[in-house]
């Protein structure tokens, strides 16, 4: 890719960030990321804050046997949540890059819609601390939690 071309994704990249704020609609920066869709993330503003969500896919299976959503795409998911979560809330364009990102699994994920939701923990000048829960039938019963810091 040319300096002109890759110039040019990032004015589109900052424009659609700033139309998706503007519309309230955060599915347009999830729109743009070819994993989001690969794994079929979505996401909404639902009470004042963002909900994300995967369907459940056959392609997201790790264990069949169970069956049970593989650990990597809910880790993934759950990266990708904190990471939407701090270019649609916070002033910022570029996406973040990961430091740091630990994930705790609490239960087995099971093969139906998994849910997920984001706080930005605190927001300095150079990184953000997001932590991201992720739960299927209780928001209270968790499923896998994620502490994540990112340059931004």
């Amino acid at each position: 890719m040319n300096k002109q071309n890759s110039e040019q994704l990032l004015l589109d990249w900052r424009d659609n960030v700033e139309a998706a704020r503007l519309e309230r609609h955060p599915q347009a920066l999830l729109d743009m990321i070819p994993y989001a869709a690969f794994i079929g993330a979505q996401a909404k503003v639902e009470d004042q804050r963002l909900l994300y969500w995967l369907d459940k896919r056959a392609s997201n299976i790790g264990n069949p046997s169970l069956p049970a959503i593989h650990g990597g795409v809910i880790g993934g998911f759950l990266e990708l949540a904190a990471a939407i979560e701090i270019i649609y809330n916070l002033d910022i364009a570029d996406v973040p890059k990961v430091v740091d990102f630990s994930l705790d699994y609490l239960r087995p994920g099971r093969y139906k819609t998994i849910y997920a939701s984001c706080t930005v923990m605190r927001q300095g000048k150079k990184l953000a601390n997001v932590s991201a829960t992720a739960w299927q039938d209780d928001e209270q019963t968790p499923i896998a939690t994620a502490r994540c810091h990112f340059l931004i």
